[in-house]
Formats: structure tokens, sequence, C-alpha cells
């Protein structure tokens, strides 16, 4: 298979060891925020619909599992097998949401500071296994393929669209230091969803262009403007929900 994409706004983070800076920082940037929920605020509201704090903490301890598996199997893992039929956006959305309920809901309760602690542990170590295999296959999306490299920095991109989510529902805002390297990560990395670049916007528009901004729109978090319906936080202690709310998200 050839390799079609490139890394075209961030031409250092083709090699691992720049990348996984990025990668590093959206961990600690997860831990940060999760640092500053306690019982009550784990019950907030994040930008994403389907999930409160605590569901999210759960989901981050899936998603990094999910990635070990990914390598372990590539390129014919479950999600290379998923990509490879080429189906549109939303289909693979739906799919990809209907495994994250089903993960979620088979995760073993516990206090949303321990799966983000788990999820940290997890997460380091994957990246832990990236620079040997850095040049090869992960997955095909259509005529793109896209190297455990470029899958490195899809998982950039949502370390730290996770971290926004959190710190949304705080009722505060997170932008992180390069978001230019994670937009790159972002259009390697998820072909599928397709992110503007500056080059897209014309000389003048270029200008004023936002990578971060344009990694949030790519994601649906930002359309015309910044989403103002999270960060309003429940009084209600996490656990006091019932149990299937608690293991998995709200349907």
């Amino acid at each position: 298979m050839e390799r079609t994409h490139t890394w075209d706004l961030a031409a250092p983070l083709r090699e691992p060891a720049p990348a996984l800076v990025v990668y590093e920082a959206g961990l600690e940037a997860i831990c940060q925020f999760a640092a500053q929920f306690d019982e009550m605020t784990w019950g907030a509201q994040t930008p994403c619909p389907e999930w409160r704090a605590f569901e999210l903490a759960g989901h981050l301890r899936c998603v990094a599992d999910d990635f070990h598996e990914y390598l372990d199997a590539a390129p014919v893992s479950r999600y290379a097998r998923l990509m490879g039929t080429g189906a549109h956006p939303d289909t693979l959305s739906r799919k990809l949401a209907r495994q994250n309920a089903a993960e979620l809901a088979a995760l073993a309760d516990a206090p949303p500071a321990d799966h983000i602690a788990a999820f940290v542990v997890t997460a380091r170590g994957y990246a832990g296994r990236l620079a040997a295999v850095w040049d090869l296959p992960h997955h095909q999306y259509r005529d793109t393929v896209v190297t455990v490299g470029g899958m490195a920095g899809a998982a950039c991109a949502e370390w730290h669209l996770h971290a926004w989510d959190l710190a949304r529902a705080l009722g505060q805002d997170y932008r992180p230091a390069d978001g230019a390297a994670i937009l790159a990560g972002w259009q390697v990395g998820m072909p599928h969803l397709p992110a503007p670049s500056a080059a897209s916007h014309g000389l003048w528009a270029s200008r004023h262009f936002d990578p971060w901004h344009a990694v949030l729109a790519a994601s649906g978090r930002l359309a015309s403007g910044r989403r103002e319906d999270a960060g309003t936080t429940s009084r209600l202690h996490w656990s006091a929900w019932p149990a299937r709310l608690r293991r998995r998200p709200k349907g």
C-alpha cells in the first residue's frame, strides 16, 4: 500500500519524538482538569451530549485500551476493517458511537478518578510502543493509508479534545499550546473527517485561521460559535446516578 498522506502543518511531527511531546501534553491536560473535579462536579454535562464528566472518564479508559488492541492487530484490526469499508463518515460515526456505548456499559464500576488513573497508565504504555512501528500501515480509508504515526496524530487530537470537554464541564476553557500540531495530527489520522486548513481559507482569511478552532469544528464541537450549553454542573453526586447511567452513555 502506498502512503498518501503528509504532515502538512507540522513537518516535525513526521518523527515520533516531537509528536509524542504533543501526545503527552494532552495526557497532562486531562490530568490537570480531572484533578479539579469532586464528587459533585463529576456529574457535570460535557460538550458531548451523551456524556457527563464521569462517563467521559470511563470512555477515556476504554479508548486507550482500544488503541492497544488496534495496534496489536494492525492493519487488520476491527477498526481497520470498519475504515476499510470506505463508508460515509456519518455511518462510521454511528458505528463507533455504538461501540463506545457498549464498551462503557461493560466497564466495571469505579470512581471516575480511578478510570482517569488507569487511562493515563494505558495511554502512556501505548505511546511507548509507537516509535518502533511508526511508519507501518495502521488502517486505510478509501485511498488514504494511515500509518501508526498517523493514528498517533489522531490520538493526540483525541486527548486534547477530551481535555477541552473536561474543561468546559468545569465552566472553563482549554487551548493547547500547539494547535497547529494537533490539527496536523487530525488531518493525517482522521481522513474520514476532513478538517479545514489555512490554505483552504485564502490568503486574507489564512492570516486569521485558528488551527485549534478547526479541530473543534471538525470534531463537531464548534460550529458557528462556542457551545455555551456545556459546563452546567449537576449537584448530584456522580455515584447517586442510576447504575445504567453511570456505566454507559444515556441513549
